[in-house]
Parts: C-alpha cells; sequence; structure tokens
C-alpha cells in the first residue's frame, strides 16, 4: 500500500507536509519521501529507507535541509519515492499509489517506439513512479498523459506532482479504488489519501475527488483538469482493515463502520445461539479492536483486553531480517492480563484472517497463559483471492492465503469452482472450511463476516465497492 500528502500555500509548509506525510505512517514500511517546492531554490527532495525505524525519525531535520510554500510527500510499501524528473513537460516531483500488473509490457512497448531507459533494481525491476512519469511524458500536457496512464495500466494508480512553478497535480486512480481529499485553510490547500491528516493541521474539508478526476491545486484555488468518471469502485478493504480509524472516506468514518461492522456480526451470532459461555469479547488489536467493541455493545458480553500490545519499543513486528526474530519479536509484544485469560472463554474479532501466520502464534499465547478456549470471529468475508489493484495483502501468492490452502487440501483444485459455497457458512462447503480452519488454529469456533454484511456496515452500494479479494469480482 502506501499513502500521500500534499500542500500549495501561501506560507511556508514543510512542517505541516512532514506531519501530515507522517499522518500516513500506518500504510507503508518501507519507503518515506519529500519533495519541495521553492520559488528561490525550486525543487528539493529527500527519500529515506523506513523498514527498521518510523518515517518521523528519518526526517526530523528536515526542518534545517528543506524549505518551500508547496510540497508533497509520501509513504511508500514499494518503491523509493518522489521522484524528480526532467522531460519536455518541465522538471517535476511525482509520487503514486498503487500497483501496475503490466509494468514489463508497458516498459517494452516505450522502448520500442521511443527508445529511452529506466533505472534498474537488482532483480532487474524498474522503479514503477518512473514508467509511470514516462508514460506521463509521451503527452503534451500533464492532464493528456495522467489520463493516458489510466487508460493503459492494469491495475491502478492513484498521482501527486509537484510542478516547478509550485503547483500540486493530484490524479485519483481510475476507478476511484482509493480515496483522494482536499482541505483548506486561509492560505492554501492540502491534498491527502487520509481526512484526519489536514484536519490535525486545521484545514477544513473542501471536497474529495471522484473516480479519475484530475485537478490543478494552487494557493489560489483548485481548478479541475479532468472530469470524474461515472464508475467507482472504492475498496471496501479501506474501512474494514487499513484505514485509520479517524478518517473517512465517501462520507464513510472507518471508526464508525468498524463498530458498526461488529454489531451485525453480533446478531447474526445471537440468531444463531453461539455465544453461550463466552465471558469476554475481544479484538485483535489493533484494527479488530474498533469491530470488537461493536460486537461486545450488541452481544451484551463484556469487552475486555486479555493482552497488550507493548509497542513503544517494537512498533513493528517485521523488523527484524529473520523470520524467526520476527516471530519472537511479535510474541515478546504481547504482554498478558493473566486475570482476564486463566480459565475464561474468549472471542476474539480480527480485522481479518489472510494467511493467519500471526494469529496462530497469538492463539498458542493465549492457550499458553491459561485461556480455557478461544473463539475467533473475522470482521470480513474469507480472503480468496490476493489483491491485484492495491497490493494490500503480504500474500506473494494465492496459495498463501489460508482460506483457499484449506480448500486445496481439502479438495484439490476443483474446489476452486466452489469458492462461493466455501465462502458460505450456511452451506456443507462452508462449514467444512470453518471447521479445518478451527483445527489448524486451536479456534473452539470461527465465523467470517459475510459479503452482505460488510457491505451494510459500510453503507455504500455494493456496485460501487471493490470486494474482489473476497468475491473475484471484478
Amino acid at each position: 500500500m502506501g499513502g500521500f500528502f500534499g500542500i500549495a500555500s501561501r506560507r511556508e509548509c514543510v512542517g505541516d507536509v512532514f506531519f501530515g506525510t507522517d499522518y500516513h505512517s500506518h500504510l507503508g514500511t518501507r519507503r518515506g519521501g519529500l519533495a519541495v517546492y521553492d520559488k528561490e531554490i525550486g525543487l528539493q527532495r529527500s527519500i529515506h529507507n523506513i523498514e527498521n525505524s518510523p518515517f518521523r525519525t528519518k526526517f526530523e531535520h528536515v526542518f534545517e535541509e528543506m524549505r518551500g510554500t508547496s510540497a508533497i510527500g509520501c509513504i511508500s510499501d514499494s518503491d523509493p519515492q518522489p521522484l524528480l524528473i526532467r522531460s519536455k513537460l518541465g522538471t517535476y516531483a511525482i509520487c503514486i499509489i498503487g500497483i501496475i500488473n503490466n509494468a514489463s509490457d508497458l516498459a517494452e512497448a516505450l522502448f520500442s517506439t521511443c527508445g529511452g531507459h529506466f533505472n534498474a533494481m537488482t532483480s532487474g525491476a524498474i522503479n514503477s513512479t518512473e514508467l509511470v512519469a514516462a508514460l506521463i511524458n509521451q503527452k503534451d500536457s500533464f492532464a493528456e498523459g495522467i489520463k493516458f496512464v489510466q487508460a493503459v495500466v492494469d491495475g491502478s494508480v492513484s498521482i501527486l506532482v509537484l510542478t516547478d512553478d509550485g503547483k500540486v497535480i493530484a490524479a485519483r486512480d481510475k476507478l476511484g479504488r482509493l480515496p483522494i481529499l482536499i482541505g483548506k485553510d486561509n492560505d492554501g490547500y492540502a491534498v491527502t489519501f487520509e481526512s484526519f491528516a489536514y484536519q490535525k493541521l486545521e484545514y477544513v474539508d473542501e471536497r474529495e475527488l471522484g473516480p479519475g478526476e484530475i485537478v490543478e491545486i494552487s494557493a489560489d484555488g483548485v481548478v479541475q483538469l479532468s472530469p470524474p468518471g461515472e464508475k467507482m469502485r472504492i475498496c471496501a478493504f479501506l474501512w474494514s482493515y487499513y484505514g485509520y480509524p479517524t478518517a473517512t472516506y465517501e462520507g464513510v468514518n472507518v471508526e464508525v463502520m468498524r463498530n458498526r461492522n461488529g454489531e451485525i456480526m453480533a446478531e447474526s451470532d445471537k440468531k444463531n445461539g453461539t455465544l453461550e459461555g463466552i465471558d469476554y469479547v475481544s479484538g485483535v488489536p489493533d484494527s479488530g479492536t474498533a469491530h470488537a467493541v461493536g460486537f461486545a455493545n450488541v452481544s451484551g458480553i463484556p469487552f475486555s483486553r486479555p493482552f497488550i500490545k507493548y509497542t513503544p519499543t517494537w512498533p513493528r513486528s517485521f523488523m527484524p531480517p529473520s523470520q524467526a526474530d520476527r516471530k519472537k519479536v511479535a510474541k515478546m509484544k504481547l504482554v498478558p492480563v493473566h486475570d482476564l485469560i486463566q480459565g475464561k472463554n474468549l472471542l476474539f474479532v480480527d480485522d481479518s484472517i489472510v494467511r493467519g501466520t500471526q494469529l496462530r502464534e497469538t492463539v498458542e499465547f493465549l492457550y499458553e497463559n491459561g485461556a480455557k478456549s478461544v473463539h475467533m470471529r473475522s470482521a470480513c468475508p474469507p480472503v480468496m483471492y490476493s489483491c491485484k489493484y492495491l497490493n494490500f495483502s503480504r500474500a506473494t501468492s494465492p496459495m498463501e492465503l489460508i482460506a483457499r490452502k484449506t480448500i486445496m487440501e481439502l479438495e484439490g483444485e476443483e474446489g476452486f469452482k466452489y469458492i462461493e459455497e466455501y465462502s458460505d457458512a450456511n452451506t456443507e462447503r462452508g462449514k467444512n472450511l470453518r471447521r479445518s480452519i478451527c483445527e489448524k488454529f486451536r479456534f473452539a469456533s470461527l465465523e467470517f463476516q459475510s459479503v452482505e454484511g460488510i457491505v451494510k456496515a459500510i453503507g455504500i452500494p455494493e456496485d460501487q465497492l471493490c470486494t474482489y479479494c473476497w468475491t473475484g469480482k471484478e
């Protein structure tokens, strides 16, 4: 994944962009970068590796090193960015969010039509941001170039460009799978993935870009370069998992949706009579917690926190290079509250069950500390397909997905013809899937939120949501 933030203002803005970008740190763990425009200095750029330390610590000296009235910043889970590009369109900085599935084909097409070259990484792959810039540069304006990108990319790309005259061009991906919001203050405008990022900086909501919309932002206003399309497929996983609780997309707040989602799940469990004997409802922190609060409120079962994550010194589970060390760090982060675990029947709500690697270790940890039983609820349906639009999952192969892996074990490749049945808890195949996963993870019971339930919790029509990872429907 990744996130970005930008400002075009009449005043010095590096501090605001620093904080606004930092507020996107939950969306990526690999690279952080800033590009700044100053009338006297021109464009400046800084990129740091943030795999082992937060964005904030790597850019703490940015106030001494950079200055300007317009800037863009990004948190990237992929390639280094923003990049500085010099082309017929001028010199500009660019950063993107998304994934390009046909990158090799697009690069080959560029080689055959106009020659040129790309910087190559050790693996031979090229920087996706550089590829997007090369595609934009085929046209005679940023608007035409970005529309060309939207037309030829298989996947999704949202774009921020900082021009050499201090303007910010923002483009939401063609089907609006990710949000872009604009805020305003007395001196200019901010553009962001996460709405709360500019709100904390005392910008007020201006508007949200539509799918594929392109705008040019200056201190004086927002000019539309290309109107939005009619079709939207915003990612439903935004609300279930990786969106920050204080964020709002398409008018729907993340925390409110998660509470409502938990309530819907609890209503289903109450109807099915599956909550007998549960002592506490808990969330798998942090993104499962809000779902669990909603579940507890409707079920009438007390909410509690049987374990706490110790994050001051280990903010990320994936810091160490080896799997063994990562596993140890993940275990060391979990500190039990023995009075809330020993002899208790616990029901946990997790935001999702994708691969289940850390969840297995969490359940083992609970039993080691005296839990009588551990019941699990997933706040979204079984993940059956690797995301090909946003790359939100760490799964590199569909067979890493625990649901798909379990189907393979139960029925072989023949089972993939019946994925819809396996997702449905009321079918024999659905019951077998849940039973098998329970055996793998030592769950006393397991259920997933339904597609219908999560759509209801979001409150946006299903035909405007992307549910590909659960349904395989484009």
